[in-house]
This record gives structure tokens, sequence and C-alpha cells, in this order.
């Protein structure tokens, strides 16, 4: 129970930190966006515009996962679930956080894979010409934050599957 509690804090700190990351890169987006539609109206446009945006609307989707799998703002259908007793809840919950564990973790896996096949072949993006695979072990990195976020719920879910035995997590 002790430890649950830790893994808790830790997970809800990191998710808030990434939450907080997501956001600032949605701003970010914003910002680039208007600043590139007003340069249009009496410049030139900004070099590379569809690049960034690209590239922090990734990190936005990829930090914010694990907060919002924390506070359930996903899209579920659980109409047949709700029918179901709590126990039995339980269990198709820790399945299914089995299940999502082991496809974020393979996801996570191959795209960590990915961005050191982009740094050791020296990739550049097309228009500004910057590498760009820090970019990509920071989604990375956001899939890991939901793979916390389930796990931490995984063990709350068996918590609720076996409720009679002590346990010192």
């Amino acid at each position: 129970m002790r430890y649950l509690g830790y893994l808790d804090r830790f997970n809800s700190l990191v998710s808030r930190a990434m939450a907080v990351v997501a956001g600032l890169a949605l701003v970010t987006m914003m910002g680039v966006t208007v600043l590139d539609v007003i340069l249009r109206l009496f410049f030139r446009p900004l070099t590379g515009t569809f690049e960034i945006v690209s590239w922090l609307a990734a990190l936005t989707t990829a930090f914010a996962l694990g907060y919002t799998q924390i506070h359930r703002q996903h899209v579920a259908i659980d109409l047949l679930v709700n029918k179901l007793g709590s126990r039995a809840c339980a269990y198709i919950t820790a399945a299914v956080n089995v299940v999502s564990m082991a496809l974020f973790l393979a996801v996570a896996y191959q795209i960590f894979k990915y961005a050191g096949s982009l740094r050791a072949s020296g990739s550049l993006s097309e228009t500004m010409k910057v590498v760009y695979y820090p970019w990509v072990y920071l989604v990375a990195a956001g899939c890991l934050g939901l793979v916390l976020a389930l796990l931490t719920e995984f063990l709350h879910s068996l918590r609720e599957c076996f409720p009679r035995q002590k346990s010192t997590w």
C-alpha cells in the first residue's frame, strides 16, 4: 500500500510535468502560427513553420497521454463493463492495462529505435535543415509516460481484484 502511494505521487508528478510541457508546446504552436500569418500579410512568412508546428504537435500529443489516462479524459466505451460487478470490472481493467502497457512499450521502443536511426544517418528536416531526432526521442518519452500511468492503474486494479490479501505495495 505504501509503495503504491509513492508510485501514485511519482506518476502524478511526471504526468503533470509532461502536461505543462504539452501546454507550453501548444501555446508556442499557436504563437508560431499567428506570427506566420501576420508576417505573410506584411513581409514574408516564417521559414519552416510547418516543420516547427508539426514537431510541437507531436510533442503536445505525446506528452498529454499520461495525464489524459490518469484523469480519464480519453474516450471509453464501457456500457457493458459498467453492468458487471466491481470485481469483474477490475479484472477487465487489469487485462486492458496489461495489453495497453505492452502495446505502448512496443511503440516507445520502436520510436526510440527510429530516433536512433535518424541520429545515426544524420537526417535533417527538409526546410530548415536541422536535426529533428530529439523530437522523436521526446515522443518516445511521452509514450513511456503513458506506460507509467497504465502501470499505476494496473496495480490499483489488482488491489481491487484481490481485496482480502494484505499488500505492502
